[in-house]
């Protein structure tokens, strides 16, 4: 099959979107279908692969990770797209990317598909705070509905997001094909060298969130939960790992409550050597995060056999799974930290969780779930 994916984010701009479309398209390509990518250039380097390609983009305002590519620029590739002989287009992002891949599918007589990675209602009121929350979330539902009726399809990566698109007024195919993992990626380690070199002692009790550090993902609950968890365990130590819009107030915060030996802004990680290396120094992974569309952090997590305390809203409550290498806690500063200090007191249990961290996440498995969507695409090609 001849796939062409488009997208408005990708590496080196780090996130779930550019991670999920990694991980399918390298699953691809290793059975021997063709992918090609079109993404932004980004001021910072990146490496350059003949199946990605990159277009002219500009920066955008209050947002200087994310990069808005030049619409006509994509649409000049038309004739160039045509002599691919696609199969089908399939639409990650809900920008420039979704109206110039809708208009390249219908230009070439192929259907796409779009994946709905964000549910952009639980976070706009965090960047356009001046228009009253029920407006935008108005506008996100019918924005969202919008662009999915648009597509032949849609892919989301968990269940309650199903239900969530239907009450909107989707009434599209949608499919449910969460984003896998390759476990065995996640064994090696070199925990002692990615605590050496931030400056963590190994006697510290190390609690680790990986996120995009922006409001919407909740962060400051782990550092008020930090500064309760430290009356009882004076060794514990937060590790985030991330870059984001709420960095500095979130930096703010941690020195408010007279946290700076107690924690770590460690910013962007490189996939495949550090931030493997961080999970592995880490006694707990903790997520705060209630707008997730699935969590794809988690896994890593367990991958790594880190245990898990976190919340189970959204999209995490399909990856977790009390005992099976997480331990789900109400969200409240007083559960989170009442949970994260017992486990850390008890090391059979941590030992049990860790070794239960590692079985789970083997079951996601990315090649499986690429062909679920090789699947997936199959059935919208025979019915388009």
């Amino acid at each position: 099959m001849r796939i062409l994916m488009i997208s408005d984010v990708y590496f080196p701009r780090i996130n779930g979107v550019s991670t999920s479309i990694q991980t399918f398209k390298s699953e691809f390509e290793s059975k021997n279908h063709e992918v090609v990518l079109i993404a932004p250039e980004y001021p910072a380097g990146y490496d350059q692969h003949e199946s990605i390609i990159r277009i002219p983009s500009r920066a955008i305002p209050l947002d200087p990770e994310d990069r808005m590519m030049r619409y006509r620029d994509i649409i000049k590739l038309i004739p160039r797209l045509e002599s691919y002989r696609f199969d089908l287009v399939h639409i990650h992002t809900p920008f420039v990317a979704h109206y110039a891949g809708v208009k390249i599918a219908n230009t070439l007589g192929i259907p796409c598909v779009i994946t709905y990675h964000t549910l952009f209602e639980e976070y706009l009121f965090h960047y356009i705070p001046y228009i009253p929350k029920f407006l935008l979330r108005l506008f996100a539902r019918r924005f969202s509905t919008s662009q999915c009726n648009q597509a032949n399809g849609v892919v989301v990566p968990s269940s309650i997001i199903v239900n969530l698109l239907k009450g909107y007024g989707v009434d599209n195919n949608v499919k449910i094909i969460p984003t896998g993992i390759d476990a065995d990626k996640f064994i090696q380690n070199k925990r002692s060298h990615f605590r050496s070199k931030f400056g963590i002692p190994e006697n510290k009790k190390v609690l680790l969130n990986v996120s995009r550090v922006a409001f919407e993902k909740n962060i400051g609950v782990l550092i008020e939960m930090l500064a309760k968890a430290k009356q009882y365990l004076p060794d514990v130590h937060l590790v985030i790992a991330g870059e984001g819009p709420a960095k500095n107030s979130y930096v703010r915060q941690a020195n408010n409550l007279d946290l700076n030996d107690h924690i770590s802004f460690v910013g962007y990680l490189d996939r495949n050597s550090e931030l493997i290396d961080c999970y592995h120094s880490a006694d707990l992974f903790v997520f705060s995060s209630k707008t997730e569309t699935q969590g794809l952090v988690l896994l890593e997590a367990m991958a790594a056999g880190t245990p898990v305390v976190s919340v189970a809203a959204m999209g995490t409550k399909d990856v977790l799974s009390e005992c099976r290498g997480a331990i789900i806690t109400d969200g409240s500063v007083d559960d989170f930290c009442r949970k994260v200090v017992t486990l850390l007191q008890n090391q059979d249990s941590m030992t049990k969780l860790s070794n239960e961290a590692v079985l789970y996440a083997r079951k996601w498995d990315s090649a499986a779930l690429a062909g679920n969507m090789i699947e997936y695409y199959d059935e919208i090609v025979t019915v388009h």
